[in-house]
This record gives structure tokens, sequence and C-alpha cells, in this order.
């Protein structure tokens, strides 16, 4: 270890010059260095051993004393005024750092520069770099760090441009950083093109075999959605580990493709002999588990977390609770949550969601309370899963008093997800003028979100002026956005103003958009099985056909009228009829009552909005069959049971 000698300057008392009186120290530290009884001591060793104590205070005093302070003993002193939070200290050590010349060390700006990122200081963080005359790849990596953790993304990318420039070359830790960096904001087309540039820089360098970089190279396309490019990036890799098949998993799970999650994970279990899953590993496979309410293979993975001992992390945990509660069994996700013995938002979040999702706002609002009342405050997505909850069981007046004490109450802002879900509150409720009111006196700008919640609700209540409002918006907003034009054309055809549906559809055409297939899942014996039409392959698909057309001819006479109105061509009604039967709902339900014991409940879930002739269907097959059915769509749940749904038909 190095030890740089500067002459100590005169200076007035100050927190490194006090008056010259021996500092009062512990007398068990006095025996770590006998050196400070003599005439020119050298305080370093004490220093330091008094900061692993935790007394920094005593340390600076000492320091002040020590006229050759070390390399180490300055490195040990700002770890320790980041661990004890101090900006204040922090800055006097800068100063002393300063003054004794050592502010041009390399070594010790690195380490300055991660000191003052830890304590939220980015300000003084670009100041240390800025004075730096001799960047070393190891400053500039510093900087990029601390810029990417706090979201500055665009200006890391900035500065990767500057520093390539001036020719000083990146090394491992530089690529992840910047990659890093281009997620670390908004996810913006640009900066997804960036990130492929930096991706060929790693080629050409030829770091594909560095696994953490690839990792992040996965993870990054993995934000913007690109999981194509993930997977051909996590197939080529020469070497992974746990890290790298969690990010791979995570990918598929939060890109609608939890089959692909599932899969991946059997077979990390099959080739990786030598890394077990971790927590973030089980979260993803969970994940996955509720996007497909596939609750059998759910318990396997329950079991699992319980035999790794991973039932005491608390994202598992709140994903245990969120996969129960998505699978239709709130009960269990109850009983996890009350049987946590440390709690954080999260758990909470993960709770008052699920209780929105199943229609259960009242309750949702209780546990709201009671966080609050427990001392825990709420984050910016506690107020979304509590007016997403309100917003499903019809609790308008509720929801608003909710949204006004986010700022007044709690210091929150509201953000583009809270209008969203205000919009979606009062479209619901068919208080459509005060939507678009809202919407007009955002200070924000509203962003797709929240026209696609007014959009939606449009849909519902056929408000074709307002409709044609928000899809204008969402047509520049999402250009590429199949699901938009859709929705405009079912509200057109609703009001049965068929040229402007051949409009749209022709819209949708000379774009080249596909309307999004419906489709539907359901675990049958712990094997998940997927239904898109009756045009794609299954061994008992006629079997489900015929039973289809038997149980709608015997429910019209009991009452069934098929919901016509949501074909969207202009046929004749007997053609609409057969077009409704292939609903992809309506497959995965005879497939279970052909499939399923008696008294065995059905578990189906919908990617898109469940519509209004499934859902009259569904509630008379619950009757008709006396079968428990639940029917988990893009938006809630409906638990089906004796030709009632648990959304008294508002979803």
């Amino acid at each position: 270890m190095w030890a740089f000698h500067t002459p100590q300057p005169t200076q007035p008392p100050s927190l490194f010059n006090p008056p010259r009186t021996p500092p009062k120290l512990p007398s068990s530290s006095l025996t770590l260095n006998p050196s400070i009884s003599n005439s020119t001591p050298n305080h370093n060793q004490l220093i330091q051993s008094l900061c692993k104590q935790g007394d920094l205070k005593q340390a600076f005093k000492l320091l002040s004393r020590e006229p050759n302070p070390s390399q180490r003993t300055y490195e040990v002193l700002i770890l320790s005024c980041a661990d004890q939070n101090s900006l204040s200290l922090a800055q006097s050590l800068h100063s002393h750092i300063s003054e004794n010349g050592f502010d041009q060390d390399p070594f010790l700006v690195t380490k300055l520069i991660s000191m003052y990122a830890a304590l939220d200081s980015l300000d003084d963080a670009r100041k240390v770099f800025d004075k730096t005359r001799k960047r070393t790849i190891f400053v500039w990596n510093a900087l990029f760090r601390a810029l990417t953790l706090a979201g500055f993304g665009e200006e890391v990318l900035g500065l990767y441009r500057k520093m390539n420039r001036i020719g000083l070359p990146s090394d491992r830790f530089t690529y992840t950083y910047v990659l890093k960096a281009c997620v670390a904001s908004e996810c913006m087309v640009s900066l997804l093109n960036k990130g492929k540039e930096i991706h060929a820089h790693i080629l050409r360098h030829g770091l594909e075999g560095y696994v953490h970089i690839m990792t992040t190279l996965v993870d990054m396309y993995a934000r913007f959605g690109c999981v194509a490019h993930a997977s051909f990036v996590f197939e080529k890799m020469p070497v992974r580990n746990v890290v790298s098949w969690s990010a791979m998993m995570a990918c598929y799970a939060k890109n609608g493709k939890p089959f692909e999650a599932l899969e991946l994970f059997r077979e990390m279990m099959i080739e990786t002999q030598d890394s077990a899953p971790n927590s973030v590993t089980m979260v993803s496979v969970l994940q996955a588990c509720a996007a497909l309410s596939a609750l059998e293979q759910g318990k396997l993975v329950h079991a699992y977390i319980l035999r790794r001992g991973l039932d005491s992390v608390l994202p598992v945990i709140s994903a245990l609770i969120t996969m129960y509660a998505r699978c239709g069994e709130l009960e269990l996700g109850q009983r996890i949550f009350d049987r946590m013995e440390k709690r954080d938002v999260v758990s909470w979040n993960s709770l008052i969601s699920s209780y929105g999702l199943h229609g259960y706002g009242k309750k949702a609002m209780q546990i709201f309370q009671e966080m609050i009342h427990q001392g825990v405050s709420p984050s910016p997505i506690t107020f979304v899963s509590v007016l997403g909850a309100c917003s499903h069981a019809g609790l308008v007046e509720e929801g608003k008093k909710l949204f006004d004490s986010m700022r007044k109450e709690h210091g929150i802002h509201p953000s583009v997800e809270h209008y969203a879900c205000m919009v979606d509150l009062l479209g619901r409720a068919n208080r459509l003028e005060e939507a678009a009111k809202i919407i007009d006196e955002m200070r924000i700008e509203p962003g797709a979100k929240v026209w696609g919640s007014l959009l939606g609700s449009c849909r519902i209540h056929c408000n074709v002026e307002l409709a044609e409002r928000a899809s204008h918006r969402l047509f520049q907003l999402e250009p590429h956005s199949a699901g938009n034009y859709v929705l405009l054309a079912d509200i057109y055809a609703e009001a049965e103003m068929w040229d402007d549906v051949k409009r749209v559809r022709k819209l949708l055409e000379t774009r080249s958009l596909q309307k999004v297939a419906g489709r539907s899942w359901i675990e049958v014996r712990r094997k998940m099985y997927s239904f898109v039409s009756v045009d794609e392959p299954n061994p008992q698909i006629e079997l489900i056909q015929s039973l289809l057309i038997k149980l709608a001819a015997e429910m019209k006479e009991k009452g069934y009228s098929p919901q016509t109105k949501v074909v969207l061509y202009d046929l004749d009604e007997s053609e609409k009829e057969r077009i409704l039967l292939g609903h992809s709902e309506k497959l995965a339900v005879a497939f279970g009552l052909i499939n399923t014991k008696k008294g065995e409940t059905i578990r189906i879930t919908k990617n898109l909005r469940l519509c209004e002739d499934c859902h009259s269907f569904t509630k008379f097959i619950s009757m008709f069959t006396n079968k428990e059915i639940l029917v988990r769509d893009v938006n809630r749940f409906h638990h089906f049971q004796n030709g009632v749904c648990s959304c008294g038909d508002y979803w």
C-alpha cells in the first residue's frame, strides 16, 4: 500500500486543525498503535481502526494530527462517510484530500465519486470528475455507474461518446454500465438503437465470453420488449450462470411469454447441476405461474421454495401472495401474508392489488388503511393498486378522495399511471365527461396509458365522440398498436356505423397491423393447454365443438341469448353465432368440462378483455353444469358460480 507525503500547510483551527490538545481516545484503542507516543507519530492505523469501530468523528480529529495520511486511510474514511450517510463529513474529507494534493489520485477519485453517488449528491460527483485531469477508465466507470444508478442514462451515453472520441478503450465494466444506461431512463427507441450499437462494439472486441456483459445485454433487450433479440443472445452465450438464466426467465415472464419462462426453468434445473436457482429466479417463475393461473405448478414451486429456505426473502413472499391470488386462491395469499414476520410496502401492495383483482375494492381500501396505521408509507405503486381496486368495484368517490390524498397527505405527485387509473375509474362508471376533464387539466403529458383508459371506457359505454378523440391521439402515440384500431372498430360496430368499421379495418390493412389474437389457457392435471381458435390443432377439438353446440342449444331454452353485437362483421345472425362459439375462452371452458372431475374448479386465463357474450355464456354454463369456473381476463377475475359472476356484470 502506498503512502503519499505532502507538507502540512498552516491552517486556523477547524475540524481538521483544532487547538493542539490531545484527542480523547478510548483506552482500548491506544494499544492499537504504540507509535502515537513518539515525537512524529503515525496515526494511520488508529484512524482506520476508529473507522471500523464506527467512531468517525474521533477518526477525523485524529486525521488533523496526522501529517502523512496514507491512501488506505483516505479510502477507509471515504467508505465510512458513505456508510454513515454523512454528506457534511464527506465534503470536509474531500476538502482535506484536495488540500493535501491527493485529489488527482485516480484511485481516490473513483472512491470519491462512488461516495457522493451513495450520498445522492451527483453534483459533487460530477465536480470530482470534471476537476480530474488524468481520467483512467476506472474514473469514467465510476461516474458511469453513479449516473446510471440515478437514472441519468442519456447523460452516460453522451459521456461514453466523448470517451470514445478521445480514444480511451472501454473495459468489460464499461460495457455493463453503458448497457444499463440504455434502460436507466425511459426506454426510447433511440436508446434501443444505441444498445444495439454497443452490442456490435462488444462483438467486435471479442467480449462475448464475459458472462456478466452478455447477461446485461439480455436484460437490456428484455427491458425494451425485444424478446427475440434477448433469446438470441442467451442461446449464443458460451457460459451461463444463475443470473443469466434468471434474466432470460424474467424476460419471458414480463413480456407475455409465461410458457417459455416455465420451460426455461425446467431446462435450467436439468442443465445446471452446480448452481441452484436463487430468489430472483423464483420470483420470475412465480410470475409465470401467476400469468397462466397455473395453480398446481405454482404449488410445486412453493414447495421447492420451502425446501431451499427462500420463504424468508421478502420479494419471494410477495410474489407468492400475487401468484396465489392470480390463480384464484385469494385465501392462500392472505394466509401467507398473515404469517409474515416482517412486511415491506411491496408485500402490502401485493395484497391490496390481489383483492382489487378479485373485485373486493372495499377490502383493498381497508388493507390500505391498515398499512398506513402500522406506519408503512405508501409508494406510488400502492396508489396504482388501490385506485385500480376502486375502479373494479365502482368506488368512485372513495377513489377520488384517495387521489386527492396522494399529494396532500403523502407527498406523492400523481404520475401518468395514477391519472390513467382515475380516467378508468370515472370512465367505467360512465362519467366520461368528468374523465375527459381530468385529462384536459393534467399538468403532465397524458400519454398512451391515459388515452387508452379513456378509449376502453368509451368501448364499454359506446361513446363515439370521445372515442374518436382518444383514438386520434393514440394513433399518433402508438402508431403500431393494432389494439387501438380494434377498439375503435368495436365502438363503431356497436353503433352500427359499418362504413366507419370498414374504414378502420382498411387502416389496419394498409399499415400492416394485425389484431392480437384472443388466447386462453387452462391447467389440467399440472399441464397447461392453450386455445386460440377452432382451427388450432387439438385432439379433442371435434368433441369440444359438438359439446359447445349442444350446450348453446340447451341454454337457449333456459334464457341464454347470444350477444352477436360483439362480432364486427355485417353477417347474418347464424353466422355470427358460429363465430362466437369459436372464441378461445369458450373452447377452454368446454375442454375443462370434458377433462375435469366433478366438483373440480375450472381455471382459465384470457389475454384480452372477456367479451360480453363469453361472460354471459359462462354464467349460464356455471349454472347449467353446476361447475365453479374462474376466468381471469386482462383486467380482473371473474368467479362464476350458480349463474352469477363475482364482478356483478361490472368489468
